[in-house]
């Protein structure tokens, strides 16, 4: 990987001529994302992330932080977080910024143990492949504080796929679930080599988290087929 997103967030942090983002998925059609997104304050935030935000308490795992941006917030609330991404460049930034506890990090190196971990701006994108789901949420489980909980959010993306007269939908794909999609991105001229990127609906994450011995619950819906889910190990009292 050469790091694109983290490139285009250093320079955004540091002032050197960024650029637009341009993304493209195996179902859509290239869009620009402006890079200044990313360093969103709360207000700006949607607001299945703010309410992430809200409910996060005690000991915090921010994965696949980006920016920072949701760090930073808790940390001027007084939490206790810790920020990881794989991007050398975006944890960079985070420092620059002033995020305290940043770390180079694969979530599948982790250690320790945590009363709220964060996956935002489609958390479930990490898990790549429905069939690499299983692993990952064995991983986050036993990283979970007695009573902790995963804030996860993530979209039914079944919605872009053309529907028949019958209400069914035509899905033509490679991939064994319609949410399995390939991410394609582009900075100042490079290519990033393409990754795998998973969206899950709410049903499918309950049942494999349900598989897991963890409790899936629904807290928020957006305003374009996106929610917000809060997992706890199951018979345990989860987070008010």
């Amino acid at each position: 990987m050469k790091d694109l997103m983290g490139k285009a967030i250093l320079d955004y942090q540091t002032g050197n001529n960024p650029e637009n983002l341009v993304t493209e998925t195996s179902i859509s059609d290239a869009d620009e994302l402006s890079v200044d997104y990313l360093f969103r304050g709360f207000n700006d935030m949607p607001k299945i992330e703010q309410q992430a935000l809200r409910l996060a308490s005690g000991k915090v795992l921010d994965v696949g932080c980006g920016a920072g941006s949701h760090s930073l917030y808790l940390q001027e609330k007084g939490i206790d977080v810790t920020a990881i991404d794989i991007s050398p460049n975006a944890i960079e930034a985070c420092r620059l910024r002033g995020v305290k506890n940043a770390e180079v990090a694969n979530l599948r190196d982790v250690e320790g143990v945590f009363d709220t971990i964060l996956l935002l701006m489609n958390g479930t994108g990490i898990f790549g492949r429905l069939k690499d789901v299983s692993a990952y949420l064995a991983k986050l489980k036993s990283l979970l504080s007695v009573g902790g909980q995963i804030l996860i959010d993530s979209s039914d993306i079944i919605y872009m796929f053309d529907e028949d007269d019958d209400g069914g939908r035509w899905i033509t794909s490679d991939r064994n679930y319609y949410g399995e999609l390939t991410f394609y991105l582009s900075y100042k001229g490079e290519q990033e080599t393409p990754f795998d990127w998973l969206y899950m609906d709410f049903n499918t994450l309950q049942n494999a988290a349900n598989a897991h011995g963890l409790h899936c619950e629904l807290v928020a819906e957006g305003v374009h087929y996106d929610y917000l889910a809060r997992l706890t190990i199951a018979g345990n009292r989860s987070q008010p």
